[in-house]
């Protein structure tokens, strides 16, 4: 009796959407499960290089937290590609500005890190206030 591998494939793939409340979350236990539901890391059907994972739509980002002193101490960088190029800004001051950045930012760097990875990205969907624009979508709330 031969035992073979389930490979999936990617017109098999089945997407559903669910929804987060960011309010009260810690950021990078929040950025977690949001990377697993993207990847599809949870479902049974999970196959490494297949693009199986579902739609993921965050509300609330503004009111995300962060524990210790994160907010003054921790610091992201970007370089330009020129001489002098590199910009540092600090947690406390992305989260002011543009706090959906700062959900982006975390979960892209839990993704891989290819072709693969910045598709199911784009499956990300993050909004700064209460209200979204996928309520047609009927996105399932998650608590965790």
């Amino acid at each position: 009796m031969k035992k073979y591998t389930f490979m999936q494939r990617k017109e098999d793939v089945v997407r559903e959407w669910h929804h987060y409340d960011a309010e009260g979350q810690i950021l990078g236990r929040l950025a977690v499960e949001v990377a697993k539901k993207l990847m599809g890391k949870e479902k049974l059907t999970f196959t490494p290089h297949i693009d199986g994972g579902d739609f993921v739509v965050v509300t609330n980002v503004a009111k995300i937290m962060v524990t210790g002193k994160k907010l003054t101490d921790k610091t992201y960088y970007n370089h330009s590609g020129f001489p002098g190029g590199l910009r540092e800004r600090k947690l406390g001051e992305i989260l002011d500005k543009k706090p959906e950045e700062l959900l982006m930012l975390a979960v892209k760097r839990m993704l891989p890190k290819n072709k693969l990875g910045r598709e199911q990205l784009t499956r990300l969907r993050v909004f700064v206030g209460a209200e979204h624009a996928h309520a047609a979508q009927k996105p399932v709330k998650v608590e965790f």
